[in-house]
C-alpha cells in the first residue's frame, strides 16, 4: 500500500521530493500516513476532499484482496 500511495502523490504535487510515506500495520488495519509539503496539501485533498477520496478508493480497491481495512491519513 505504502508504494501505491507514493507513486500517487507524487504525481500530483509540485515538490515530490518532500513526499513521505509511512504505514503502521496492525491485525485488521493498515494505516498509511502520507505526508507533503505544506504548500501541495491543497493539492492532495482537492476540491471538497474529491482527490483524497479518489486515493482512498485505489488503495481500498487494491487492500480488498488481503482482507485488510486501510487508512489514509494526510498529515501537515
Amino acid at each position: 500500500m505504502k508504494e501505491i500511495v507514493k507513486v500517487i502523490a507524487k504525481a500530483l504535487v509540485d515538490k515530490p521530493e518532500d513526499v513521505s510515506v509511512s504505514e503502521v500495520n496492525g491485525a485488521s488495519t493498515t494505516i498509511v500516513k502520507l505526508k507533503v509539503a505544506p504548500s501541495d496539501i491543497g493539492k492532495i485533498i482537492g476540491k471538497q476532499g474529491k482527490t483524497v477520496d479518489a486515493i482512498r478508493t485505489i488503495v481500498t480497491a487494491v487492500s480488498a484482496r488481503t482482507n485488510k481495512r486501510t487508512v489514509i491519513e494526510v498529515i501537515e
